[in-house]
């Protein structure tokens, strides 16, 4: 077995696209209709779908997250926060810079060079 690809339910997916493509810099590849979405960056690929996304209130209280690698922390910081995101803090370490999606699925930021 392998993994094929991630399913986020959020409440609209073309909405939802507009995040993942204008701010996250991820490809769209595949509208099989509104309801279906399918995103790719990096060879990861995302299906946002229509469902009930669930919230938490803090990255560690997430039921999970998705952690996106950069060589350049501050850089990678800047850019984002130019295309209108907003960053919620930090977990572990103030390198570990988290946000949410609309939909409140949480991320992680964090600089290859922490490991």
């Amino acid at each position: 077995m392998k993994i094929g690809h991630f399913e986020l339910f959020v409440r609209d997916p073309q909405a939802a696209k507009v995040f993942y493509r204008d701010v996250l810099d991820f490809e769209v590849t595949v509208e099989q209709d509104p309801g279906l979405v399918w995103l790719e960056k990096d060879g990861l690929e995302i299906l946002l779908r229509t469902g009930t996304p669930s919230f938490a209130s803090r990255y560690e209280d997430a039921p999970g997250g998705i952690v996106l690698y950069t060589e350049d922390l501050e850089n990678a910081r800047t850019a984002l926060e130019a295309r209108g995101l907003n960053f919620k803090g930090t977990v572990d370490t103030e390198k570990c810079l988290t946000f949410t999606d609309p939909d409140g699925h949480w991320f992680q930021l964090v600089n290859t060079g922490n490991f």
